[in-house]
């Protein structure tokens, strides 16, 4: 066990411990967390495997605040693709890039309001959300339907319309990833990503979302691990006191909390170590150190407190700038306890006439984009089979979610056969697979960015061959041309976005 270092009436080790945001392993919380809690840790990160259920989540928060009331309980559950809620089945609401293909912001923000209300029902009050990444790259491995858009002024508007609907509940938006992450080629979680832009692009293009968050009221901003040459030749965003301090705080007037990306993703850990970047971050102007998608223990926590603490007392991080981080963080969590009692209210929400729980399937339904082809095409009445050509999953969207729509379509037409095709195998043989195990029984052909990936084209284009009739739904970017008998563009790989192209497919439902 590492002792307790010393600063001016232990000011200092509170302090360094006040700005972290670990995870932790377990739906209960550890002895050491709880105990790290009563000596100044004032904020905790949950993810998918902290969640088992609604009521335990709840229990999980109530347990924190017995420890102190004014904890950060934080979470990434950006709705879609991203869920740490609803981790086990997918989600009950459709993420961004559904929404802004309705673009409909009392939409947006009824959504966020009722995502917001669920987060604070449990116990959560600070979201690592919304992304405000325009994603102009199509290619983009790490952001994609995690964005509103490859429209500037969409992302813009739906983005405030999101934290408006999210802070109305109680729950504090965490805007991200600053200073931009849409025109990347690289996932931060595997290498340091680079935008070659010039400076009058990323302020006409990246920045303008982030403009509009600030002015917004966002209380939270997460910074991006990339590197913006136009902006800092030297230093990712994370870690650059030009785009923290320099653009974000002085040139852009934001005056909340701003918080790291994950600081174990290997575009910081692999370059500059957890330790030493923490500091760095904080010194360039950066208030809490996100931490525990990947390394959720005690020991994390103790190196960086000690790093943090070390910095100080050699000079390398003036104790003025953590004081100055710490006291941004206790502001932030004083806000929600605030807010928390301030937006309690009784009974079933109703936005724009919706009942709250229905709104996510009233979005995703909305999001639908359906195409015939020159097949005609009815609604399905016996069960089909349902390949689903499945590309490995971002860490940031990780495996454990399940997506598509076979589970959907089996509660319509009971005797649904469904089968996963990944790369790897031979594009013959896979085609000849699916039509082997399918035999006579309609075809639904489950993409997911099928732009991205020849090897999937590639495996449509011959399952089309041998059959026309074969129904496509993409639930990823929507770029490719539409192919099939029908083909279904979700927008998106949520529960509600199977539901609501089963719900096409069969003919049944308001998405019909």
């Amino acid at each position: 066990m590492t002792t307790l270092l010393r600063g001016s009436s232990g000011t200092l080790t509170r302090d360094a411990l006040t700005v972290l945001q670990p995870g932790f392993i377990g739906t209960s919380a550890p002895d050491w967390l709880l105990r790290r809690i009563g000596e100044g840790l004032s904020a905790v990160g949950l993810f998918g495997r902290n969640i088992a259920t609604p009521e335990q989540l709840a229990a999980l928060t109530a347990q924190l605040r017995a420890e102190r009331d004014d904890v950060l309980v934080a979470i990434d559950e950006e709705g879609g693709d991203v869920t740490r809620l609803e981790v086990r089945t997918g989600s009950s609401f459709p993420g961004n890039y559904a929404l802004g293909c309705v673009d409909d912001v009392d939409l947006t923000r009824a959504v966020a309001r009722e995502l917001g209300r669920r987060l604070a029902r449990c116990g959560v009050d600070l979201n690592w959300a919304p992304s405000a990444d325009v994603n102009s790259n199509p290619d983009n491995p790490v952001i994609g339907v995690r964005s509103f858009g490859a429209g500037t002024e969409l992302t813009a508007r739906h983005t405030v319309a999101y934290i408006e609907g999210l802070q109305a509940a109680g729950v504090a938006a965490c805007t991200k990833h600053f200073p931009g992450h849409g025109d990347t080629n690289v996932d931060s979680h595997h290498a340091l990503p680079r935008i070659d832009v010039d400076p009058d692009t990323l302020h006409a293009r990246e920045l303008l979302p982030f403009r509009a968050a600030i002015a917004a009221g966002s209380k939270a901003v997460m910074s991006a691990h990339i590197l913006l040459p136009a902006l800092d030749p030297h230093r990712p965003a994370t870690l650059s006191p030009r785009i923290l301090t320099g653009l974000l705080r002085e040139e852009l007037g934001y005056e909340g909390l701003i918080v790291t990306d994950g600081m174990e993703m290997q575009a910081i850990s692999s370059t500059y170590g957890i330790e030493r970047g923490s500091v760095l971050a904080i010194a360039a102007g950066a208030d809490a150190i996100c931490v525990g998608g990947g390394l959720a223990d005690e020991g994390t926590v103790l190196r960086l407190r000690d790093a943090l603490v070390g910095a100080v007392r050699d000079g390398e991080l003036p104790e003025e700038r953590l004081a100055d981080a710490a006291a941004r963080v206790r502001t932030l969590a004083d806000w929600t306890r605030r807010a928390r009692s301030a937006s309690a209210e009784p009974g079933a929400a109703t936005e724009a006439g919706v009942p709250g729980s229905d709104i996510g399937l009233v979005a995703a339904r909305r999001s639908v984009r359906v195409t015939p082809g020159e097949v005609p095409y009815g609604p399905l009445t016996d069960a089909p089979y349902v390949a689903a050509f499945t590309p490995v999953a971002n860490i940031a969207v990780g495996d454990e979610t399940p997506w598509g729509l076979a589970s959907e379509l089996a509660a319509m037409l009971p005797g649904t056969g469904t089968g996963t095709y990944g790369a790897g195998t031979d594009t013959s043989a896979l085609v000849a697979d699916v039509l082997a195990v399918a035999a006579d029984r309609r075809i639904v052909a489950v993409v997911r960015d099928v732009h991205r990936h020849p090897w999937m084209a590639e495996a449509l284009d011959g399952l089309l061959a041998a059959r026309p009739d074969t129904v496509v739904v993409e639930m990823g970017l929507d770029r490719a041309a539409p192919k099939g008998a029908l083909h279904i563009a979700t927008h998106g790989a949520a529960r509600v976005c199977g539901r609501a192209a089963a719900e096409v497919i069969t003919g049944r439902g308001a998405g019909a």
